[in-house]
C-alpha cells in the first residue's frame, strides 16, 4: 500500500474482506431455469375491456345454485296452490298493446270476438285497474257533483266518505261475484268457459262506465239518465253478446242465462245513477 498526495492506493494484492474484481473474458453466466408463467395476448379493444370474464371451474358457486331440495320456482300441487300469487302471476303479464287492444274490443260490443280472442290468455291486470279507476272516478265525480248542487243552491256541503268505501264494494264486489255466480251456473250446463276468463270479460265489460262517469258531471238530469243507460246498454249488449256462443249450449234456457247477465249489467248502471249521481238538497 502506497500513500501520496493525500491519497491511499491499493496494491493489487489480496486483502481480507475483499472481492477480487474481475478482468478480461474470465466471468461467470448464469442461467436461469425457464419460468412458468403464463403468456396471455394482448387485447384488440384499446380503452375498453373486452370478452366475458368466466370464473374458474373451481370457483365456489354456492350463492348461485340453489340449496338441495329447494328450486326456484316452488310449486304446489292440489287445491293449495290457488292461495299462492305464483298461480296468478301469469295473469298480470301482459303487454300495454294487449289490454289498449281489450279496451278497444269493449268498446265495439257487436263484435262479439273478444271471448274467443282471450280464450288462450285471459289476464286480470286490465280488470283490476279498471276496477280502482272506476272506484277513484265514481267517487270524486260524485262529490263534485253534489257539491256543484249545494253550491248553486248556496247550502251548506260536507264531503261523504262513505262513497268511496260503497264504490269499492260495489265494482269489486260485482266483477268477483258475478262471474263466480255465473261459472257455477255455466259448469252446472257443462258450458265450457273458465272462471279467469269470466273476470277477464267482466273486467273489461265496465271500462264504458269511466267515461260515461265523466261525462255525468253536466248539470242536466236528463242528459245524466241517457248516457248512463248508453252506456248500461254496452256493457250487458257486450258481455251477453260474447257469452251466447258458450252458453247456447245449456240446453233450452240459455236464453234466459243471457237476457238475466244482460240485465244484471243494466241494473248495474243504473244502481250508479241512483247513488253517485242522484243529489238530494
Amino acid at each position: 500500500m502506497m500513500t501520496g498526495g493525500g491519497y491511499t492506493t491499493i496494491d493489487n494484492q489480496k486483502v481480507s474482506g475483499s472481492v477480487p474484481a474481475v478482468s478480461g473474458s474470465d466471468h461467470v453466466t448464469v442461467k436461469f431455469t425457464e419460468s412458468n408463467l403464463h403468456s396471455f395476448p394482448t387485447s384488440e379493444g384499446k380503452g375498453k375491456i373486452t370478452g366475458v370474464f368466466k370464473p374458474p371451474s373451481d370457483a365456489d358457486d354456492t350463492f348461485s345454485r340453489p340449496a338441495n331440495g329447494i328450486s326456484d320456482d316452488t310449486q304446489q300441487s292440489g287445491w293449495m296452490r290457488k292461495f299462492m300469487v305464483a298461480a296468478y302471476k301469469p295473469y298480470f303479464d301482459v303487454d300495454t298493446s294487449d289490454v289498449l287492444d281489450r279496451i278497444k274490443d269493449s268498446l265495439f260490443p257487436f263484435k262479439a270476438s273478444f271471448a274467443e280472442t282471450t280464450a288462450n290468455n285471459p289476464d286480470l291486470y286490465g280488470p283490476f285497474w279498471i276496477c280502482t279507476t272506476l272506484i277513484f272516478v265514481a267517487a270524486s265525480i260524485g262529490t263534485f257533483v253534489t257539491y256543484l248542487a249545494h253550491k248553486f243552491q248556496d247550502k251548506e256541503w260536507d264531503y261523504d266518505i262513505n262513497l268511496v268505501t260503497w264504490s269499492a264494494g260495489l265494482f269489486y264486489g260485482y266483477v268477483t261475484i258475478v262471474p263466480l255466480g255465473l261459472y257455477i251456473i255455466l259448469k252446472y250446463f257443462s258450458a265450457p268457459l273458465g272462471l279467469v276468463q269470466l273476470w277477464c270479460l267482466y273486467g273489461y265489460s265496465l271500462f264504458i262506465f269511466i267515461p260515461a262517469l265523466c261525462l255525468s258531471v253536466v248539470p242536466v238530469e236528463a242528459f245524466r239518465w241517457v248516457i248512463v243507460g248508453i252506456a248500461g246498454l254496452m256493457s250487458g249488449s257486450f258481455v251477453a253478446l260474447n257469452l251466447r256462443s258458450h252458453i247456447s249450449s245449456a240446453g233450452e234456457r240459455w236464453f234466459l242465462i243471457v237476457v238475466g247477465i244482460f240485465l244484471l249489467q243494466l241494473g248495474l248502471s243504473v244502481i250508479l245513477k241512483l247513488y253517485f249521481f242522484t243529489v238530494t238538497v
